[in-house]
């Protein structure tokens, strides 16, 4: 059994509950023991450094002493979270000033004290690096043995952040969607950029971003999508059909988290996982 400090994001416990229901069995299965970081914040979504780069740096000084006081790294399951994480993570390693600066918020308002002396993880490099597709693939009792194109997102490929993968042209989830018995299909956006959390401001064009990854996927061939990031997937799944019109192309395809086909994959929620065959058929056709 290994123990992370778990931090579900921004989304999970709210609009994304699926992904809180689904991480929960597929890490019992593997032998991950979710750690609870009692009150956990928000991680700013990358939205309150635009006005103030000091309070998310605190907001995620937080969530790492929260960690470090449980005694494990962190792992999520959210492309957008990793990515935060870590770049606060490497602020406060690269500079003392900032980290003394978070420190004395943190003192003040939660008698915290953080080292920066832990790391973050998704939920995606723990499977291939920690756990190993080998044990992933024993595991399956229903095989995917569907076309499945991946999406990684930009914030979590950066060098440090995504595990061993090539931050360039990452393939671990290729590789576990293929452990897990699926036919995985490559496509040219798989990091590019959604728009996310644009989509208040900048709407046609946080569309046309949309557009362009759905109708990539599709074209290459994929029944479904598998999104490793939570807040991404708002845009690649609720807003396909306007993104669609906005952009005017094919958008019509099913989008599923990771975490959820992973589940399925491993016994869990076959009611669902029957759901996912009817829409792959009827919806990706």
């Amino acid at each position: 059994m290994v123990k992370y400090s778990y931090y579900p994001g921004n989304v999970a416990r709210q609009s994304s509950m699926e992904v809180e229901d689904t991480i929960q069995p597929l890490c019992r299965t593997l032998g991950i023991e979710l750690i609870e970081m009692v009150g956990y914040n928000g991680d700013g979504g990358n939205i309150i450094r635009q006005g103030n780069k000091d309070l998310q740096l605190a907001l995620n000084a937080r969530n790492l002493a929260i960690a470090e006081k449980n005694g494990h790294d962190i792992i999520t399951p959210c492309a957008s979270a990793q990515g935060i994480l870590h770049e606060s993570l490497k602020t406060f390693q690269d500079d003392p000033i900032a980290l003394a600066r978070a420190n004395r918020v943190l003192e003040m308002t939660t008698g915290l004290t953080l080292n920066a002396e832990i790391s973050t993880n998704h939920l995606l490099h723990v499977l291939v690096d920690e756990i190993g597709l080998d044990k992933v693939e024993a595991a399956v009792i229903n095989p995917l043995d569907l076309d499945i194109a991946c999406y990684y997102g930009p914030h979590m490929q950066q060098k440090g952040a995504c595990g061993n993968d090539d931050a360039w042209n990452p393939d671990y989830m290729e590789r576990l969607i293929t452990a897990l018995g699926g036919n995985a299909v490559d496509f040219k956006s798989k990091t590019s950029s959604v728009g996310n959390p644009s989509i208040l401001s900048l709407g046609d064009s946080v569309m046309k971003m949309t557009a362009r990854v759905l109708n990539d996927a599709k074209k290459a061939g994929a029944r479904v999508l598998v999104s490793a990031c939570t807040q991404a997937h708002s845009n690649l799944d609720s807003y396909q059909g306007k993104a669609g019109r906005v952009a005017n192309k094919d958008t019509n395809i099913p989008v599923v988290n990771l975490t959820e086909i992973v589940a399925f994959a491993l016994g869990h929620f076959p009611d669902r996982f029957a759901q996912l065959r009817t829409r792959a058929m009827i919806i990706g056709s």
